[in-house]
């Protein structure tokens, strides 16, 4: 006997995560790059994130060097887009008057990878293009709420969280996610009652 599904959220109508979508109008556009064995993940953070801003695309694949819309992107917002991701040159964020050394232009797009740590360095080695981006990174001293996923790296957080500090910082309101993010606790707390 199959389940009924939620038309919206796709998910069983018993693990609906309707309730805890959040309604946010973010600035900065978000383009996720999500492995492949992160859609079916039920403890995974974009489903949440993209039924929530008004402003994020995810894509989902492995190698996208020849992702024709994602390429498409990449040139339209090339003089103000960046990656999220703590690589060695990854400059700190530093607040809404942050902007791209190369252009002096405010962020206006977000690349962020989605996936394990091992899924997203993976990601970042397939895709060559990636390393030419300005690299952009949080500070150490941002905690998780992930209670339902853990790691050992320091800085690390979820994909939703990752971008909810980002925007909060580059948007310079502190406050405007802070629902989204009280919502992703309550998520949380719903999956790790199913345990």
């Amino acid at each position: 006997m199959t389940r009924a599904i939620c038309n919206h959220c796709e998910r069983p109508i018993i693990t609906c995560i309707c309730c805890y979508f959040t309604q946010t109008a973010n600035k900065v556009n978000i383009i996720v790059l999500q492995h492949p064995s992160e859609v079916k993940q039920t403890k995974g953070s974009v489903a949440l994130l993209k039924h929530s801003l008004s402003n994020c695309t995810v894509f989902v694949g492995e190698d996208f060097t020849g992702h024709q819309q994602l390429q498409t992107l990449i040139k339209l917002y090339a003089d103000d887009l960046a990656l999220l991701y703590p690589s060695e040159d990854a400059e700190e964020l530093t607040g809404s008057n942050y902007v791209l050394g190369r252009s002096n232009k405010p962020l206006s797009t977000l690349i962020v990878l989605d996936g394990t740590w091992k899924k997203a360095y993976k990601l970042f080695q397939l895709n060559p293009f990636l390393h030419q981006l300005t690299h952009v990174k949080l500070a150490n001293n941002v905690e998780s709420l992930y209670a339902v996923r853990k790691t050992n790296k320091v800085g690390g957080l979820s994909t939703l969280e990752a971008c909810c500090h980002a925007l909060a910082c580059l948007e310079g309101d502190d406050n405007k996610y802070q629902k989204l993010l009280k919502n992703f606790v309550e998520f949380n707390e719903m999956q790790l009652a199913f345990r």
